[in-house]
């Protein structure tokens, strides 16, 4: 899983912090059905017509083989042997037998409840400090809270390694206990998935109504009885809607528990190991259906749970205003100022591992451990390959699930393939990476797909991870159409111009912001992935993400650190650049939004 990951990622907002969305688009916004069928003041053109349906016999044509018919080969593989004779629940029967999957699955299911309320507790406090008080340098306190948004979630587990490790700057805190297991798996994933839930109840908390709390300050309750009584209840949704968002990335994530869950025992690793370890397809089939369960529980429960939410906000609410109070100020300063120099210091710490000559003997700052050739994990080209899918990917998904969002919110006609095509981009926010990319294995690599030359290329890779990431940035760019009023189209039609002058000189510009964000989200993505690639890679194709993994089998912990750290680097600045670019080409084409 990538720190997003970030990631990652089967809801929609694994990764919504990647997408630096203005108020008005939010990558956070539920998947909906595309808009309804409208009367148009001109009928459409008929040579608009076969277009239209050349471009969504595309784009579902597309979505089915990289997205639908993977995620169905695993659910084949699962009932089929490998002889190809139906075995129906055989496999199913034959794992539920197995000594060890009770332990697996018990163990997923308490770890990830355990880090999902200890980060949702956080990071409540956090974002209550960020929306409802008057908290000094509150722009910076919310960046540092989203670094670990831009670094793998390896890169988490690797730093605790150092800290509580058996060679630890701070393992006597640990009391004898072991940093290898549930500590160490606990640990990392509140870590890496602390801003995916203070991104949510950021969103919660700072659309409360301000009038029931002036209101309730009115009558005299003090902040404490306001707080219980009036701002809790009104964000009980988002409290809802972030645990469960932070229980999927833990129980899906592969990452964490493969560097420091010891011989701990979780669904993502069993996953790896029936694949990797026995090749044992079939059943790796069926654990990642079984990982598969809890991830549509959790998807169908968050689309309930926006939908209460958002219903619960009224027309006539008024933002809040916080009001200075000197004592509970500084207090939540000194506790958010706690949490992010935890965060900055955890990744601190791996930075300075991996410039330390040998660690904990010799300390002194050096780049040996960044000659990436000595050591396992493909040397200098697996990062070059990283950058090379990361930018391909950038690219490719901003443009398709633009064009995916156009035809599902703008045409008027064919009502039931833009329904499908919507239904079919929503799907990957319920499948976890480890899933999807067994699921490529079977889907590319079987002898009758003509398609089976892409298997092990950086082009099938790419593809996968434009996959994985595919629902969030759909619905970015839906959520940005539909901003634009419908009057565009009935103005362009009564005039007679064609759909495709539309959308080039209005959709996209006017939405040109949010095509960026989302390519900044696509690089950031494909530069942490682990989970939805580690399957599909050939040894000509090894990714610097895949490298960590590698380098830590072989037990080379500061170059596996040192690797994370530049995918860390290469991340940012990835993000700073594109960031600056829609900052340019905003100044120099858009004026018209500065008035």
């Amino acid at each position: 899983m990538p720190g997003a990951t970030p990631g990652t990622a089967p809801l929609s907002d694994h990764i919504s912090g990647h997408i630096s969305a203005s108020p008005s688009v939010t990558p956070l916004a539920a998947a909906a059905s595309p808009a309804p069928v409208a009367a148009s003041p001109r009928r459409q053109a008929p040579a608009e017509r076969p277009w239209l349906a050349a471009l969504l016999g595309l784009a579902l044509a597309g979505l089915a083989v990289f997205i639908a018919l993977p995620v169905l080969a695993l659910l084949g593989m699962s009932l089929w042997d490998s002889a190809g004779d139906f075995v129906g629940l055989a496999h199913f029967t034959a794992y539920a037998r197995s000594p060890n999957v009770l332990n697996s699955l018990g163990n997923s299911l308490w770890l990830s409840a355990l880090s999902a309320t200890v980060c949702v507790a956080l990071a409540y406090g956090y974002a209550y400090a960020l929306t409802h008080s008057c908290l000094r340098g509150a722009r910076l306190f919310r960046a540092v809270a989203l670094i670990p948004l831009l670094a793998p979630s390896l890169l988490m587990a690797i730093s605790l390694i150092y800290l509580f490790g058996h060679q630890g700057l701070l393992k006597d805190l640990l009391l004898g206990g072991n940093a290898y297991g549930p500590f160490g798996i606990v640990t990392g994933s509140v870590l890496w998935t602390f801003p995916h839930a203070l991104l949510i109840l950021s969103t919660a908390l700072a659309t409360s109504d301000g009038r029931l709390v002036e209101a309730a300050t009115t009558l005299g309750a003090s902040r404490w009885r306001v707080f219980w009584r009036v701002t809790l209840p009104a964000s009980r949704y988002g409290l809802m809607i972030s645990w469960t968002v932070v229980f999927v990335l833990v129980i899906t994530d592969f990452g964490v528990p493969k560097v420091i869950g010891g011989n701990t025992q979780v669904l993502a690793t069993d996953i790896y190991k029936q694949v990797i370890g026995q090749q044992n397809l079939p059943m790796g089939a069926v654990v990642a259906l079984i990982l598969l369960l809890p991830a549509v529980l959790a998807f169908v429960a968050e689309q309930h749970l926006r939908a209460r939410q958002s219903a619960n906000l009224g027309v006539r609410a008024v933002p809040f205003q916080p009001q200075p109070s000197p004592v509970l100020d500084r207090a939540l300063f000194a506790y958010c100022a706690l949490i992010a120099l935890a965060l900055l210091g955890v990744l601190a710490v791996a930075v300075f591992a991996s410039l330390a000559t040998f660690w904990p003997y010799n300390l002194t700052p050096s780049f040996k451990n960044y000659d990436f050739d000595l050591v396992d994990g493909g040397g200098w080209a697996s990062y070059g390959h990283s950058l090379v899918m990361a930018i391909g990917t950038a690219v490719l998904g901003s443009l398709c699930t633009f064009v995916s969002a156009y035809l599902v919110e703008k045409p008027r006609q064919f009502a039931a393939a833009r329904l499908w095509l919507n239904a079919i981009a929503s799907v990957p926010m319920a499948v976890p990476g480890l899933a999807l990319g067994l699921g490529y294995i079977l889907f590319f690599n079987a002898g009758w797909n003509p398609l089976q030359g892409l298997y092990g290329s950086l082009t099938l890779m790419t593809l996968c991870t434009v996959a994985h990431c595919y629902s969030v940035a759909h619905i970015t760019q839906l959520t940005a159409l539909r901003q634009l009023d419908a009057e565009y189209e009935q103005v362009a039609a009564s005039l007679g111009v064609p759909f495709w002058r539309t959308l080039w000189q209005v959709h996209l510009p006017v939405c040109l912001p949010t095509l960026l964000q989302v390519a900044g989200y696509f690089f950031v993505s494909a530069m942490t992935t682990v989970s939805a690639v580690v399957f599909i890679y050939s040894p000509e194709t090894t990714l610097a993400s895949l490298a960590v993994l590698a380098m830590d089998d072989a037990g080379d912990i500061a170059p596996a650190a040192a690797m994370a750290t530049l995918i860390f680097a290469s991340a940012a600045l990835g993000r700073a650049l594109l960031g600056a670019l829609e900052r340019w080409l905003v100044a120099r084409t858009q004026r018209w939004r500065r008035r």
